[in-house]
């Protein structure tokens, strides 16, 4: 049951008549243009406020709170105060949010706000926009409770950094380490969303060693509550997974529902594209550099992963399996309601295209692990249910070693980096995976863990 949790609003056609707004370039300590504009906005309710050229320094974040109103124009919006988002667009529809570029003043980059956060929106439409250096812990762009949004030809730029990732106050995780964080596109609680021809790029932070120790990354340390380990904590104080985020995030299990993740280009991500809800087509995406490509998890059903160009990879080039939200169907009990199962099924994966597996940034990390570069696997609980009917057909793994590649500074042939082409998890097995016409060049270990049936 997928429940959207407000109200939505009737769609608003949008003004075409424009207001035209401009303000003097300046540094952080400028005076803020942020009431300029709030008053642009909200006297012409209804109609798109021009951004001149130049920049526009602000200290409070630009509500957008009319319907079919918006933003347009090639000015740059620069946000002086790190603990405010640059725009918000919340309750209305028909908003347009166009090519603007939003970024930060200089020395105050670091965040945990996004640059734009949209919440209980219908027909928003954010296309052009550029975001650079917003460098936050949560979603260069947030939406939250949107129906019918897009995000298309947008880019964002330099959106990760250093920071911890604080999971004190989850029982199953109970610590905190010190990571690499950060997210291009976030999509919480949305439906009919579509995220298009989007380029995503992290071109400041690089996941090597020497960053890593450097920043003392995977480090644990204190967080919001004193540490206690659950059950999926590490043994030890060191967490390896200390590259967080990803470039793109559908996430919401039960509640995000039909959503488009098509043509975006990715480079040097922790984990590519993220996808945690139902009725999900991503395809013809290219990801270069991340440790993790795809990730489709957390109870995704009738998923489609196909047509995407996956390189360099270190951990995983594609992982589905069920994830800790999901479960089996419960009936009403003390209280509570029935609820209805929530599992990983119903997937497809085809015709992608994986190589250059292990020659990323973060091989020196990964380089044990005993995994597949597409991956299969079970619950991370022993009470998520089984994956089930999955194919996977007309995929290519291909091994790039066999080829010449240039290994410091000469050219070589070199021996697989990855294990295997296919990983499954023996035991519990996921079940109906059908496998056909794919190219699977076998790694140290072969194709597979266990046979493939066709």
């Amino acid at each position: 049951m997928h429940t959207l949790r407000f109200v939505m609003m009737a769609s608003v056609t949008c003004c075409l008549i424009a207001w035209s707004f401009e303000s003097g370039a300046g540094e952080a300590g400028a005076p803020s243009a942020s009431a300029s504009i709030q008053a642009e906005l909200d006297n012409h309710p209804g109609e798109v406020v021009q951004i001149g050229p130049g920049d526009h320094v602000i200290d409070a974040p630009i509500r957008i709170h009319s319907n079919g109103s918006g933003l347009s124009g090639y000015g740059r919006i620069v946000q002086s105060n790190p603990a405010a988002p640059v725009v918000v667009i919340e309750g209305v529809s028909g908003v347009r949010l166009t090519n603007v570029t939003l970024t930060r003043a200089q020395g105050h980059e670091e965040t945990t706000e996004p640059a734009v956060r949209a919440m209980k929106c219908e027909g928003l439409d954010i296309s052009g926009v550029h975001i650079v250096d917003n460098r936050t812990l949560s979603g260069a762009i947030a939406l939250e409770q949107c129906m019918a949004a897009r995000v298309r030809g947008c880019e964002i730029i330099n959106y990760q950094r250093i920071g911890v990732d604080d999971r004190t106050e989850n029982d199953l995780y109970g610590y905190a380490f010190k990571v690499i964080d950060g997210t291009g596109i976030t999509v919480r609680q949305s439906g009919d969303v579509q995220i298009d021809g989007n380029l995503i790029d992290e071109r400041r932070i690089f996941p090597t060693k020497d960053v890593k120790d450097a920043n003392h990354l995977g480090e644990l340390t204190d967080g919001k509550k004193p540490t206690k380990k659950g059950r999926l904590a590490p043994k030890d104080n060191y967490a390896n997974n200390w590259h967080q985020g990803s470039a793109i995030l559908v996430t919401s299990p039960e509640e995000t529902d039909h959503v488009l993740i098509t043509g975006n280009l990715i480079r040097n991500a922790a984990q590519g594209i993220d996808i945690h809800a139902d009725h999900v087509t991503c395809s013809h995406n290219s990801i270069d550099h991340a440790f993790i490509g795809i990730k489709c998890m957390h109870g995704a059903r009738n998923v489609i992963i196909s047509e995407n160009n996956v390189s360099h990879m270190d951990l995983w080039g594609l992982v589905m399996l069920p994830g800790t939200a999901s479960h089996p169907a419960e009936a009403a009990m003390d209280g509570k309601p029935g609820r209805v199962a929530n599992d990983t099924r119903g997937n497809v994966i085809a015709n992608n295209v994986f190589s250059d597996f292990g020659f990323g940034y973060e091989y020196f990390n990964w380089q044990s692990s005993k995994g597949g570069v597409i991956s299969l696997e079970s619950g991370q609980l022993a009470e998520n249910p089984i994956m089930t009917d999955v194919i996977i057909q007309g995929n290519v793994v291909y091994d790039s070693g066999k080829d010449q590649v240039i290994v410091d500074g000469k050219p070589q042939t070199v021996p697989p980096r990855y294990e295997y082409a296919v990983f499954i998890t023996p035991e519990p097995r996921p079940q109906g995976l059908w496998f056909g016409n794919n190219i699977f060049q076998p790694g140290r270990g072969g194709v597979s863990n266990i046979p493939l049936t066709p």
